[in-house]
């Protein structure tokens, strides 16, 4: 998956893409309607929202919903793939943090 956001007037399909806004740990991340979670987080440059057990960084892996890993919060529901879920306007995503460490 790229994090490369194509800009409206610059994208050669034409699409009329409708803009809009979900919070990440409390932070406005904007995206279009369409777009999976992760991927508004990608073009967001936001490669990781999950620390596992072993503290490493988890995003996307798969991409396709099967591995986990880019598990997050969503709207106080735990353990959301963000690869399978369309993100929606409003939408409040809390990263998750199993570490030890913690």
């Amino acid at each position: 998956m790229s994090a490369h956001l194509i800009r409206a007037d610059g994208d050669s399909v034409g699409r009329a893409d409708r803009p809009l806004l979900v919070t990440v740990d409390g932070t406005p991340v904007a995206g279009v309607q369409g777009q999976t979670l992760a991927t508004v987080l990608l073009a967001d440059g936001q490669s990781h929202w999950r620390t596992g057990a072993n503290g490493g960084r988890r995003g996307v892996f798969c991409g396709i919903g099967v591995c986990f890993d880019c598990v997050a919060t969503v709207n106080g529901v735990p353990d959301v793939r963000l690869c399978r879920r369309p993100a929606r306007d409003g939408d409040r995503v809390t990263t998750q943090n199993r570490s030890a460490a913690q």
